[in-house]
């Protein structure tokens, strides 16, 4: 592994510093009787919720305490995602009340960061449109907040209002030990490897998070031992190709062996991870899955298309038999395994008989459930400059299709539950109103608590609350196309 990468110990207690000078300044600004408050949404993947938790870690070391009601805080920080034009142009429309959030409070300090922030155009957007944002941060220089965050501080604090605007280019570095305050009590992702080396034709996450870089093992299990140990019930490693963790390290562990390692670790705890390239799921991996008793069992494993010529030129590196080789591995040797999947409708050059190949897929590997997107051109990635000759009404018209089908599927799948007794991890209170649970009264004392099963089905039933954070058997009696209802036994 090269060395480079892992931010040096000097530059880590450098921006420790910061954050004890971040909280003088706050305190001059706030007063020593109460916490500036921080506003910090996080959109996208489970890599992006981390990095936002660990923004906020920064911020609490800073003194921060820390809202859920945008219009209370003080400061406001929105780490935004690349991977779809919807998710950009919902954070646009942010921006456009943020500036006037800032107009009613002239010391409300404004910054944006994640995969959208290291796309050049899209900063310059913000640096040249949104004048109230007072900082932009790309995905390389997350560690260096408290230090750019300071210089903010500084300058207006001074009366010079100062905006930074700090993009590095690299391939990306690695930086441990950066504290974190975690938005879940129950569940917590752990991230195992940053970037990727995959280059679809349709992604522009290789633009954005750099190439793979794992991290040591002895750190992740040292973090995941903590956080065990903090009573987290369900831990979820994280990487944007989580299959090719440690190919980058020298005489370390494979993911399976990650994996192992991890479920060796005492405790009652599952083990998920997310997301997994088809092209490295492999037979090792899934007979690791099989034998270890923590690691849920259940894959999400993206297929993008069911049809080979789509999949060629989308560059995923496999065909639709090779993908179905590995659904059927792991139906043999995992008993009870289920799937769920991203799923791109009407990229580029796609006919309405290769779509068909994509709903017999998903017929033929029968999943839970499915996220799925119609093609959303990101520039700089090939995709972008393919011709695309069908409609958006066309494309819309597939994507309704594929979601109808799914919905069979997924209702026969929750269907199958019923009469069963299934494990269930308790992650807070649900929804009675317009519920499955609808109409219904428990006991005396009982709230709607909402769950999910091994499987990541969500579950309803009614029970007390201090059940929250634990795992209890619920008797499924009802299943919708979304959710499963149950009794506590």
């Amino acid at each position: 592994m090269n060395k480079e990468i892992f931010v040096p110990a000097e530059e880590l207690a450098k921006q420790r510093d910061f954050m004890k000078r971040c909280r003088e300044l706050l305190v001059k600004r706030f007063g020593d009787e109460r916490s500036p408050l921080a506003y910090v949404k996080s959109f996208g993947c489970q890599q992006n919720v981390s990095d936002g938790e660990k923004l906020r870690g920064m911020l609490a070391v800073m003194g921060c305490g820390f809202t859920e009601d945008v219009n209370s805080a003080n400061i406001v920080i929105y780490n935004t995602c690349a991977v779809r034009d919807n998710a950009e142009q919902k954070v646009f429309g942010i921006m456009g009340l943020a500036t006037h959030q800032k107009e009613l409070k002239k010391d409300l300090l404004i910054g944006l960061c994640g995969c959208m922030t290291q796309q050049k155009h899209v900063a310059e957007r913000f640096k040249m449109r949104f004048p109230a944002v007072d900082f932009v941060l790309g995905t390389h220089v997350l560690h260096r907040f408290p230090e750019i965050f300071y210089g903010v501080l500084a300058s207006a604090d001074r009366g010079k209002r100062k905006r930074a605007f700090v993009i590095d280019e690299c391939d990306g570095v690695i930086a441990e030990g950066l504290p974190e305050v975690r938005e879940d009590s129950v569940r917590a992702n752990l991230s195992v490897m940053y970037g990727c080396n995959n280059f679809c034709a349709y992604c522009v996450v290789p633009l954005v998070r750099g190439r793979e870089r794992s991290r040591r093992s002895a750190d992740i299990l040292r973090d995941a031992r903590a956080l065990i140990e903090k009573g987290y019930k369900e831990i979820t490693l994280v990487g944007q190709n989580v299959n090719s963790y440690g190919k980058d390290l020298e005489n370390d562990l494979t993911f399976p062996e990650l994996l192992e390692a991890i479920n060796a670790i005492p405790g009652d705890f599952w083990i998920r991870f997310m997301t997994s390239h088809p092209k490295d799921c492999t037979k090792e991996l899934l007979d690791t899955i099989a034998r270890c008793e923590k690691i849920c069992k259940h894959i999400h494993l993206p297929v993008q298309s069911g049809n080979d010529r789509v999949l060629g030129e989308m560059n995923r590196r496999y065909t639709r038999e090779q993908y179905l080789s590995i659904i059927d591995y792991a139906k043999k040797t995992i008993p009870g395994v289920s799937f769920t999947s991203d799923i791109i409708v009407g990229f580029p050059g796609e006919t309405r008989e290769e779509f068909e190949d994509t709903k017999s897929l998903i017929t033929e590997v029968g999943y839970n459930s499915l996220f799925t997107f119609i093609y959303s051109p990101r520039e700089g990635t090939r995709a972008a400059r393919m011709d695309d000759p069908v409609s958006a009404a066309e494309k819309a018209v597939w994507f309704n299709e594929l979601l109808d089908a799914q919905r069979d599927i997924g209702m026969a799948q929750f269907e199958a539950c019923v009469g069963q007794t299934l494990r269930v991890l308790v992650e807070g209170e649900g929804k009675l109103k317009n519920g499955i649970l609808s109409g219904r009264e428990g006991r005396e004392g009982d709230c709607v608590l909402m769950g999910r099963t091994e499987h990541g089905m969500v579950t309803d039933f009614f029970g007390p609350r201090e059940l929250i954070g634990q795992f209890v058997d619920v008797r499924i009696t009802e299943a919708s196309n979304w959710a499963l209802a149950g009794e506590r036994i």
